[in-house]
């Protein structure tokens, strides 16, 4: 496979020249193994057309992207049998432009993904995959309360009057997310001790709905096969996945801030650190999702708290 990481914009502009001057149909074209930024992405959507499967997922297209995308389909759309633009920001119109385009021409498209568009996928880097998220009163312990629209949860001495539900954690002071996650999606969340010198600390992380809520450490999150976790304190990071922890040589360096990632279909979770110079990888999980995973939270200490 070619990479195209490191060329220039003439480079770019060059490599589009030769991949279409080749008598070769590409079977896959995947847009994001060639481009460095996602600026760049134009410069290669002319070789969509000698390609089967051509993979722009994720690759901030728009309306104005769809038109040049629509031009090069003109010349020569016969290959085509697949065109993924999840992720993207193509618009009514160019959705529209790109199927009335294409069902009537002769390359008999077969599968035209424009799912999980909107605006936001414009944004640069990870923040195209940003969720909103809201926690689930009804998971909340009894220790927690939720604030700022269900966007905030904090840990205090006095017991909050939830009603009985079978999803509530019981002891553990922790609260899940309603929204359950598949595909790719990105958040990110900040952890403050509320000035306690005990407790001042969090876990961040995501379940499957079945993790259990009575009792006390099989319930905690990442201390199960069911979810995957990152503990957070002002000097040190560390993960856990079925009871197994991991310390993370990196520190926190004064920010508590995490952004997390999940591809869920490529079965990766990945936590960052997030400060002023951007983000800071801190640890992938990979794993074989099997089901909708939900974002969770472990907050412990008197006025500690954790943010969406």
């Amino acid at each position: 496979m070619i990479s195209a990481k490191d060329l220039s914009p003439a480079q770019y502009s060059a490599l589009a020249f030769v991949m279409l001057m080749s008598d070769e149909e590409l079977d896959v074209f995947d847009l994001k193994k060639f481009i460095r930024r996602d600026k760049e992405h134009w410069r290669l959507l002319p070789v969509v057309k000698n390609s089967r499967t051509a993979l722009l997922a994720g690759c901030r297209v728009t309306e104005e992207s769809c038109s040049s995308l629509a031009s090069a389909l003109r010349s020569n759309p016969s290959h085509l049998r697949e065109l993924d633009l999840s992720y993207n920001h193509p618009g009514d119109s160019g959705v529209k432009l790109l199927s009335a385009l294409l069902e009537g021409l002769s390359c008999k498209l077969e599968k035209l993904n424009v799912d999980h568009s909107g605006e936001c996928r414009t944004r640069p880097g990870l923040q195209k995959y940003s969720c909103q998220l809201t926690l689930d009163p009804n998971t909340a312990n009894r220790e927690l309360s939720l604030s700022g629209g269900n966007r905030k949860v904090t840990w205090g001495e006095e017991e909050q009057p939830y009603p009985d539900h079978p999803e509530r954690f019981d002891w553990e002071p922790q609260v899940l997310c309603r929204e359950s996650l598949t595909g790719r999606c990105y958040w990110e969340a900040e952890w403050d001790g509320g000035g306690a010198w005990i407790g001042d600390e969090a876990w961040i992380g995501v379940t499957y709905k079945g993790i259990g809520r009575k009792g006390e450490s099989d319930c905690l999150l990442g201390f199960n096969d069911k979810s995957w976790s990152l503990y957070c304190d002002p000097v040190r990071y560390s993960v856990c996945h079925n009871n197994k922890q991991t310390l993370i040589p990196i520190k926190p360096s004064g920010s508590r801030r995490v952004g997390v990632y999940l591809d869920w279909g490529a079965g990766a979770l990945s936590f960052y650190r997030v400060s002023s110079d951007g983000l800071t990888p801190l640890y992938r999980f990979t794993s074989s999702f099997t089901e909708p995973l939900y974002p969770g939270f472990w907050v412990y200490g008197l006025n500690s708290s954790v943010s969406l």
